[in-house]
């Protein structure tokens, strides 16, 4: 098993089972990630896609904790490759933050600038998402922190902190009916 199978793996699931689509985003052909994923179903023995015909419909129930694993797999994999960044200059590194995108319009850019003042050496990454997917990237570990309107407090294996109030309001001419 091989780390590019595992990126071939996620990436197709992550272009809705298009192979094609994954193959572009990946900067390869097409027959090399479907000849990757079957070597992978073949080490494995396990079959990891529904299939009609040559096309991929769905995840089997195996597949689906396959895919979880190869996430976590991953998600390590760049956790070496920062840790080693991080060793060598302890004043740079990578921060990825996910957040909504009324959260990185109106409330982050100047936090931002001031991030970017305080630590020029880190490399802010932000990205834009709706409240579930905020929890949903944190808890996958694909960003360090979560900045959300509504409250995520539900979501597992994470901490939720209100960091200020949010109201909404109506404004009209005195008089108005």
């Amino acid at each position: 098993m091989k780390l590019q199978q595992l990126r071939f793996l996620v990436e197709v699931v992550d272009s809705d089972l298009n192979v094609t689509i994954a193959a572009q985003r990946l900067f390869t052909s097409q027959p090399g990630v479907s000849k990757q994923l079957r070597l992978l179903e073949e080490e494995l023995g396990v079959t990891v896609f529904e299939r009609a015909g040559k096309r991929f419909i769905g995840l089997t129930p195996a597949g689906t904790a396959i895919v979880r694993s190869a996430r976590r797999v991953l998600l390590e994999a760049d956790n070496f490759k920062r840790v080693g960044e991080e060793v060598r200059d302890e004043s740079s590194g990578t921060l990825t933050v996910v957040t909504t995108h009324t959260q990185a319009r109106y409330v982050l850019p100047l936090v931002v600038a001031e991030f970017i003042r305080r630590f020029p050496q880190v490399r802010l990454s932000i990205r834009e998402g709706h409240p579930a997917s905020v929890a949903e990237a944190v808890q996958r570990g694909e960003a360090e922190i979560g900045i959300a309107t509504e409250s995520l407090s539900g979501a597992a294996g994470l901490i939720s902190l209100p960091a200020y109030s949010w109201s909404h309001l109506v404004i009209t001419p005195t008089g108005h009916p």
